[in-house]
């Protein structure tokens, strides 16, 4: 791995979007403060960890198996899922720091327990996650990217593939949603080479959503545009 001159030793990453908006709110504030550190997963950042050593999620999460959710925008999805499915410990990854914000406040809101936090890079997080640890992940609505000088940027390529299906155990289900049909496009080539399986069996497999699904503001935001939801469903093999 190539590295940067660093104490931490941490790789030299290209890191591509926002990681913050408009000037946050006090409220905003409030929350980063005083609940972000408590909901760590643990030692995620390089100098912290800077052998990277995984994470102990079984003492995070005791008696529960782990969930992912790459790139959670406002939240609504991950409290939604934690409500509903107790049994799971769900990790979320977000680089977006007011997104981040407006994640802790659904939490606050929901009294969801069963939830951690990076705030950062998922290819931080994939670091340190145990191999063949997380039973379910979600990919909703990835940024599109949408020249095509820039597809070596999206979430589907081997960069971030990889370490992911290092990371989800066999069986284990990857679910992704989009709005753009290239990415379907791009998606359906990729992941498949990555040690996943596309369990699609008939259209309304990739037309309708899942049955504890949620509709995101970015997807609410798509139908109001007019652009079409793909839901597809991986398998770990």
């Amino acid at each position: 791995m190539v590295r940067t001159n660093s104490p931490s030793g941490a790789p030299w990453r290209n890191f591509y979007g926002r990681r913050r908006g408009k000037g946050l709110r006090e409220s905003q504030k409030t929350y980063l403060d005083e609940d972000l550190a408590a909901l760590s997963p643990g030692r995620v950042s390089w100098e912290e960890n800077p052998d990277r050593l995984p994470l102990d999620l079984g003492a995070r999460f005791p008696g529960r198996e782990i969930w992912l959710e790459i790139g959670f925008g406002g939240g609504e999805h991950m409290v939604h899922q934690a409500a509903l499915h107790p049994q799971a410990g769900i990790v979320g990854c977000e680089p977006f720091i007011n997104g981040v914000a407006m994640l802790l406040r659904k939490i606050r809101d929901a009294g969801v327990e069963n939830v951690a936090v990076h705030p950062g890079d998922a290819r931080d997080l994939f670091d340190v996650l145990p191999a063949a640890s997380v039973a379910k992940a979600f990919l909703l609505y990835p940024d599109p990217w949408p020249k095509k000088k820039h597809h070596r940027r999206r979430f589907v390529t081997p960069e971030h593939l990889e370490p992911l299906a290092r990371a989800m155990r066999p069986g284990a289900e990857l679910r992704m949603a989009t709005d753009i049909p290239d990415y379907v496009r791009q998606a359906l080539e990729e992941v498949p080479d990555h040690g996943f399986e596309w369990v699609a069996e008939r259209p309304a497999d990739w037309r309708e959503p899942w049955d504890d699904w949620i509709p995101t503001r970015y997807e609410q935001k798509a139908l109001r545009e007019g652009r079409v939801p793909h839901y597809l469903t991986f398998r770990r093999t």
